[in-house]
């Protein structure tokens, strides 16, 4: 959110991926070995996520790896622009890319978090490329846009 310059009173991070090999516990045992906490906790069959690893470690925020595995989800992660926060490069989803999330996800953090991305200079863009692919979302992705569009009176 920051990126895309919307301040949150909250410092967490949450990482995007669709590679299903970052649900197995082996892959982290480093990062357990250095002291960190990894939490792995993978969807059903009817989640809507392959599932999420969270990474804690003393004195830090937590961190969370969201796993995706849906196609349109790897669409975004494709789409991905390199960015440089804290001098580390980091591929970044489009402004468009992180609302498709966010309607995914689908919560009323998402929600303000969705109204605020649209509040910058290239909304009719970002909306444009929104509507473009939001058949890809679930009815509920698509019924939280409707909400956010329709005009208020």
């Amino acid at each position: 959110m920051a990126v895309h310059g919307v301040t949150r009173s909250t410092r967490d991070v949450d990482l995007f991926t669709v590679a299903a090999e970052s649900l197995d516990p082996g892959v982290w045992q480093p990062l357990r070995r250095a002291g960190v906490q990894v939490r792995v906790e993978k969807g059903d069959a009817g989640d809507p996520l392959a599932g999420v690893v969270r990474l804690s470690a003393p004195s830090e925020h937590p961190l969370d790896v969201i796993v995706g595995k849906s196609p349109w989800q790897a669409e975004i992660t494709s789409r991905a622009r390199t960015t440089t926060i804290e001098g580390v490069e980091v591929p970044v989803a489009a402004p468009a890319d992180l609302i498709l999330l966010k309607l995914y996800a689908g919560g009323p953090q998402d929600a303000w978090d969705i109204e605020q991305l649209l509040g910058g200079p290239e909304r009719a863009a970002v909306t444009a490329e929104v509507e473009a692919v939001l058949d890809a979302l679930p009815a509920e992705g698509r019924r939280l846009w409707a909400r956010i569009r329709e005009p208020r009176a």
